[in-house]
């Protein structure tokens, strides 16, 4: 069956509306940081890195944390958008494995999961450091 100028318009207008409303939902899927931390909280950790992945939708730096008992626990850290770090002179290799670094940020809700909502980091071997910028 051959279908006739006026159908294959309207397919056409159909295809374009719903790639335009499936676009424009995407922000809306994003999730809010206060559904997985306690955004009101804050806590410090400092480890050696294990992986930095600087993908988005976020960032995330994993680092091996010792603990007073000498057991190693992994934490993870969710950080900013790499288009967003970009624009602070963060790139995919400022941060190496081995790397020591101490990481302040929200904790997640569940603590046997160990992440963090990343605010602030430091090297302290060459004094590097980022902060959250507070938008107002």
């Amino acid at each position: 069956m051959r279908r006739t100028r006026m159908e294959r318009r309207h397919a056409a207008w159909f295809a374009v509306a719903a790639i335009l409303i499936g676009a424009g939902a995407s922000p809306v899927a994003h999730h809010s940081f206060a559904a997985y931390y306690f955004e009101d909280k804050s806590t410090t950790v400092e480890g050696d890195v294990v992986e930095f992945e600087y993908r988005a939708p976020h960032a995330w730096v994993r680092i091996a944390v010792v603990e007073p008992s000498g057991r190693t626990l992994v934490y993870a850290a969710e950080w900013s958008n790499p288009n967003r770090l970009s624009r602070d002179a963060v790139t995919k290799d400022t941060l190496r494995p081995g790397d020591t670094v101490r990481i302040t940020g929200s904790p997640g809700r569940d603590e046997r999961e160990r992440r963090l909502h990343l605010k602030r980091i430091e090297r302290p071997s060459d004094g590097w450091q980022w902060a959250t910028q507070r938008r107002r």
